[in-house]
C-alpha cells in the first residue's frame, strides 16, 4: 500500500464517522470534530441533550468497528 494511500486512511475514517453521526443525530451536533488517534477516535462538539450525545456514541461505534471511541460532546 503506498504512503499516500496510508496517509489518507485516519481523514478518511474522520469523514466517514462525521457523516454517521450528523445523520444518526439529524445534524443536532454543533462545532463537529473527529480526530483518528493511536488505535482510538476522539468526538467533540456541542449537543443539547444526553440522548444525542448517546447517539453520537452509538454512531461512532457503529462507523469504525473496533477502535475505541471516546466522546468528549459536551451536553448543554
Amino acid at each position: 500500500m503506498s504512503a499516500a494511500v496510508l496517509d489518507s486512511f485516519p481523514q478518511t475514517l474522520a469523514e466517514k464517522i462525521e457523516r454517521a453521526v450528523q445523520v444518526r443525530t439529524g445534524g443536532r451536533i454543533r462545532g463537529l470534530q473527529v480526530r483518528v488517534c493511536d488505535g482510538g477516535i476522539v468526538i467533540t462538539g456541542r449537543v443539547a441533550t444526553y440522548y444525542t450525545k448517546q447517539l453520537v456514541t452509538h454512531a461512532a461505534m457503529d462507523a469504525c468497528d473496533e477502535l475505541l471511541v471516546t466522546n468528549e460532546v459536551e451536553v448543554g
